[in-house]
């Protein structure tokens, strides 16, 4: 029988690099696959999945359990990606004048197998997307968490990931309407 993530954090408290290890391995898709969301960069999604474990790994002496497990990496991985977005403000600028262009370039460069011309256009209004409202409707909508467990993973209320959620639907819908998607 498979250890359960709380036994593998508490070996890994315990100095068992092997319970990190497992424990990486069991969440490292969920993580890489939020932070190509959070960035929709597969290069930086990678560089930000590895930071994610890292500091997990430097941290997990205090990780209470308050949460789950998976939960607290989501946090660290959210702020990670938000971290990385304020060092990223030309990058930003970029992104605001010429999204679409950009993420149709990228996922043609990136993607082993070319995205639907629709996908291209939702990644890239996702891009749009103010980083807390992206990181709120990706960790509800895409990753299908409940508003408390995001909540718990940005480090907000519920009632703002709520509010988050709803601006963000709004302004994708206004914005893939105006591009012809039909999502």
């Amino acid at each position: 029988m498979a250890d359960t993530d709380e036994a593998l954090v508490l070996q890994s408290q315990n100095g068992d690099a092997a319970a990190f290890e497992a424990l990486v391995r069991r969440h490292q898709q969920m993580i890489h696959a939020l932070t190509f969301r959070m960035t929709g960069s597969l290069a930086d999604a990678e560089d930000l999945a590895q930071e994610t474990f890292i500091r997990a790994y430097e941290q997990i002496g205090s990780y209470g359990g308050r949460s789950t497990f998976a939960t607290w990496l989501y946090r660290i991985a959210v702020n990670a990606c938000l971290n990385w977005r304020q060092r990223e403000t030309r990058r930003m600028q970029v992104y605001a004048d010429g999204a679409e262009t950009l993420a149709t370039q990228m996922a043609e460069a990136t993607a082993p197998h070319p995205e639907p011309e629709s996908n291209r256009r939702l990644q890239a209004a996702l891009l749009r997307l103010p980083a807390k409202q992206r990181a709120a409707i990706v960790l509800t909508a895409c990753e299908g968490l409940p508003h408390a467990e995001a909540a718990k993973a940005l480090g907000c209320s519920e009632t703002t990931v709520s509010w988050r959620v709803f601006t963000a639907r709004r302004k994708l819908k206004r914005w893939l309407t105006a591009a012809g998607v039909n999502r």
